[in-house]
């Protein structure tokens, strides 16, 4: 049996991006045209013109422009658009690792909950080696997590972001809001800790 997981990211409930938005949005990238992105993915133009639609009205702003006339027509990537895409690709690629790392608490049925899950201010990051301690203002209480370093810099944690506190009851982790947005239902980026 072989664990398998999906991405997708969502702003106020609705989705923004999953799988097939990000590989359209990499076709558009290689081609510079929405109709040649249609034609190498197999999909209707309009499915795919109705795809840009509800990610750019979830977003409040588009991933993709289109120029008309000229030299320099075709379809292009927004910088909301390449920052999105790299996005959904870091985390794909940090979920995926999880997920072959037979030791990672990805691959224990991990779950988030509302008990588990603790918004919380930072209030100290201590760099120490292979290791750092992140100190987390939990009302009324303050608790320290213990995570790798490169954790740290993946989330890019510093004093007085907004994260959440993710316990398990073997560890606790840390997890950031992604753009920064808290919500009832967050996307959120996740850093393990070491074994």
């Amino acid at each position: 049996m072989k664990a398998k997981t999906k991405l997708w990211f969502t702003e106020d409930g609705r989705t923004v991006m999953g799988a097939g938005r990000a590989e359209l949005l990499k076709t558009i990238d290689e081609e510079r045209s929405l109709r040649k992105a249609c034609q190498k993915l197999g999909i209707s133009y309009k499915h795919a013109w109705m795809m840009l639609k509800k990610m750019n009205e979830a977003l409040g702003e588009p991933a993709v422009i289109t120029i008309r006339g000229g030299k320099e027509q075709g379809t292009f990537l927004t910088d909301l658009g390449r920052k999105l895409l790299a996005e959904y690709d870091a985390n794909k690629k940090l979920i995926n690792e999880a997920v072959e790392d037979e030791t990672s608490w990805e691959n224990v049925g991990y779950k988030l909950s509302a008990r588990n899950k603790l918004p919380g201010k930072v209030l100290n990051v201590e760099k120490s080696g292979l290791v750092s301690k992140i100190t987390i203002q939990l009302e009324p209480s303050v608790l320290t997590s213990v995570v790798t370093e490169e954790a740290v810099e993946k989330l890019d944690v510093k004093p007085g972001d907004r994260i959440y506190a993710v316990i398990k009851s073997t560890e606790v982790m840390v997890a950031k809001a992604v753009g920064g947005k808290e919500s009832a239902n967050p996307d959120l980026k996740k850093a393990g800790l070491p074994d």
